[in-house]
């Protein structure tokens, strides 16, 4: 059994987290760390855990009694606790933010050193791994719909991408473009070209590409959508290769992939959400490639690849506690 402790617990992250292993039948939750909610059942936090858990918060972590933290923290605070708090060597680490997702950035903190937990791409680093920096979600969509494609050589000319996503993107403190009066109904764009997703996901394209992409830019706008969760996302990639043989270098990509599949046929965003799964399909029109890749990004896009991570890391099946089926409507 793998004995688990969680920073930050009562975020979405947390929760989704939580529920994840709750029913994992090789895990079991050791701690739930939560400062500001120390004491309380974590079914009042993430009430839809009602009746499925007798766990509380705690303000302490018992690093000694746990083989894996999960960091749910928000971005930036996972390197300040590395620096404050000496976590025994034995433990694996999988962080859920972006602090050391670039390669090498890990490295500033003596001791630790970080894997990029894409399984897509680099499993067998994972499989090695004591530490693994888990994606974002708009870099997992994003890259899976375009690694293949990387891969072939097609990206040689500047990628338009155009992304949009829930509002537990936001994360689940209330702001302004979070609360349910500005996101009903509504539809807005925000740190275009500029996203912090952008790094890990040249990183990702010129690991996977024959050669690196040189002046080829990912053209990104991210959009807020007025729905919860999910992930849609559309690339256009200018290339004259027959579709034909783009398709059927998709499939081969991701033949062996648990959790990426490729189809045949357009998709949408219901046919992903509540799963841990990824969704590709391609089109061509005359030069234009359109790739549409959809995520669930609380789960494929956060807590779902953590745990598929996990499970990696622990030499099981990477499919373990994640068979998770989608809404038929």
């Amino acid at each position: 059994m793998i004995k688990v402790g969680i920073l930050g617990a009562a975020g979405y992250t947390g929760g989704e987290l939580i529920r994840l292993l709750l029913n994992h039948p090789e895990a079991e939750i050791v701690f739930a760390n939560s400062e500001s909610n120390a004491g309380n059942p974590v079914s009042d936090v993430h009430e839809g855990l009602i009746g499925e858990t007798d766990l509380q918060f705690t303000n302490e972590m018992p690093f000694d009694q746990v083989d894996v933290v999960f960091f749910c923290f928000g971005h930036g605070k996972s390197e300040q606790f590395l620096k404050e708090h000496t976590i025994p060597e034995h433990v694996k680490i999988i962080d859920l933010a972006q602090d050391f997702r670039i390669k090498n950035e890990g490295l500033r903190i003596k001791n630790y050193d970080f894997i990029y937990g894409l399984p897509e791409i680099n499993r067998e680093e994972i499989a090695k791994a004591q530490h693994v920096a888990n994606p974002g979600c708009f870099a997992t969509c994003i890259q899976l719909g375009l690694l293949p494609a990387a891969k072939m050589g097609l990206l040689t000319e500047d990628v338009s991408v155009n992304a949009i996503t829930g509002s537990t993107g936001a994360g689940q403190k209330p702001g302004a473009t979070t609360h349910f009066s500005w996101r009903n109904n509504n539809l807005s764009i925000y740190k275009p070209f500029t996203h912090q997703h952008l790094a890990e996901i040249y990183q990702s394209l010129n690991q996977t590409a024959p050669s690196p992409l040189g002046e080829a830019s990912i053209d990104f706008i991210p959009y807020r959508g007025d729905f919860a969760r999910g992930i849609f996302c559309t690339e256009v990639v200018k290339t004259t290769t027959p579709i034909e043989e783009i398709v059927e270098f998709y499939k081969e990509f991701y033949k062996d992939a648990a959790f990426t599949h490729y189809t045949d046929k357009s998709i949408d965003l219901k046919q992903v959400v509540n799963t841990n799964k990824a969704l590709i399909h391609c089109e061509k029109y005359g030069n234009k490639l359109l790739i549409t890749s959809v995520i669930d990004n609380l789960l494929k896009g956060a807590v779902g690849q953590a745990v598929q991570n996990m499970n990696i890391m622990f030499g099981i099946d990477e499919t373990t506690g994640l068979r998770l089926k989608a809404s038929a409507f």
